[in-house]
């Protein structure tokens, strides 16, 4: 393990650009019948026009600038690249924070948080709340490359974030956060480093033993819509399962098959990543001003040029082919206090709104699994929470550390 920081730039050559160039310019498209709705996926026509803006009108070295906007750095830990932003705190005494992205999220999906989050003296808030913010790209995302460890998931995860925070950047206590798969993450920290946590801030709750059982693929877990449910509920259900189970099923079940389409072809890969992004995000927003063709093709680009898809989407099968182990058998499995920020835009769980999603959590199955001390729900936005909705999670992780601290 190295504890040296070396100062990080986005800097790609001109060999993987003007190759990524060539491969746009010879896609061979598909024909798509019937599929103005988008009932079978993305379609060919829209995919097109994503196309050809990155091909005439994407500027790529623009995106550098922005990307290199903060300071970055990477490290090796525990044998594993590891990339990450790292902004201090201008308050008089910051909260360390690390925090943890999703799939098919990156690194920059957090960055809208960063500066008031930073200095919030700046941004309408208190100094005395101040952060230094990490926020590392995944091992076997974007710049956390190339991934060196087959078996990596979540709780491994876990172990590289606590030794980076402890060893490499020397805090005796942090706080730390995620959505998505990330919140995973971020919950074995709570789980297995409760005390040198001061805290956890989530975006989504799930179980640490998820992608455990024996339908590790099928989210239903083999349960159709029970058959007294309302025809709203019955909707509600359907809509999640049509939102989530494709992707999880192909991760789970042939993540390497489908690695050698994505790995060669930029447009199958931003198919598949830009379907999830249409699909999990607010519904009710208008989704071309949330994401921008720049956006989208800059969150692709983070993807294509690390060649990182198909070490990405391991990360599934992984939670379940190596599972997880509870450190301890006291309750609540997640000690480390936590606070959570929902947004209703998202398809999970059905039916639900500000008025009730913090009670679909507080009298669920998973909130025993928490030692909670906030949560609050948004009206706006989805599963993307901190680039659809900055302002909810900048609330939320203040409001939640201002608690603890």
């Amino acid at each position: 393990m190295s504890t040296t920081l070396v100062p990080f730039k986005v800097a790609v050559s001109d060999e993987i650009l003007t190759d990524l160039q060539h491969r746009l310019r010879h896609t061979r498209w598909a024909q798509d019948l019937n599929n103005d709705d988008a009932y079978y996926g993305i379609r060919t026509a829209y995919l097109k026009e994503i196309v050809d803006h990155w091909l005439h009108k994407y500027d790529w070295k623009k995106a550098e600038a922005k990307l290199n906007t903060f300071q970055q750095y990477k490290v090796t830990v525990d044998g594993q690249p590891i990339h990450f932003i790292y902004e201090k705190g201008k308050g008089p005494n910051p909260t360390p924070i690390i925090i943890s992205h999703g799939w098919p999220w990156t690194y920059w999906h957090w960055s809208k948080i960063i500066p008031a989050l930073t200095d919030p003296a700046a941004h309408g808030g208190d100094p005395d709340q101040s952060f230094d913010v990490i926020i590392p790209s995944l091992p076997g995302f974007g710049f956390s490359t190339p991934l060196e460890d087959g078996g990596m998931n979540f709780w491994k995860m876990a172990e590289i974030w606590h030794k980076l925070m402890t060893t490499v950047l020397g805090y005796k206590k942090y706080a730390a956060s995620g959505s998505d798969y990330g919140m995973l993450v971020s919950a074995q920290l709570g789980h297995k480093y409760a005390d040198e946590l001061i805290g956890i801030h989530l975006g989504q709750e799930m179980p640490l033993t998820i992608f455990q059982s024996e339908r590790p693929w099928d989210l239903t877990e083999g349960h159709l819509v029970p058959a007294g449910a309302s025809q709203a509920l019955r909707d509600g259900i359907i809509h999640f399962q049509r939102t989530y189970a494709s992707h999880v099923a192909v991760h789970m079940l042939d993540p390497q098959t489908i690695t050698h389409s994505l790995n060669d072809s930029p447009v199958g890969m931003l198919a598949w990543i830009l379907q999830r992004w249409k699909k999990w995000s607010d519904p009710h927003q208008d989704f071309e001003k949330v994401f921008t063709k720049d956006d989208i093709i800059t969150f692709a680009m983070l993807y294509w040029v690390n060649e990182s898809i198909g070490s990405s989407i391991r990360a599934y099968s992984n939670a379940s082919r190596y599972p997880w182990k509870p450190s301890h058998d006291r309750q609540p499995a997640v000690e480390a206090p936590a606070g959570f920020t929902f947004l209703v835009g998202d398809a999970y769980p059905p039916l639900a709104t500000t008025d009730n999603r913090v009670d679909i959590f507080q009298n669920g199955p998973l909130a025993s699994q928490f030692n909670t001390v906030y949560a609050k729900a948004f009206d706006k936005g989805g599963h993307f929470g901190p680039w659809e909705n900055p302002e909810a999670f900048i609330e939320g992780i203040r409001d939640t550390f201002r608690i603890l601290k």
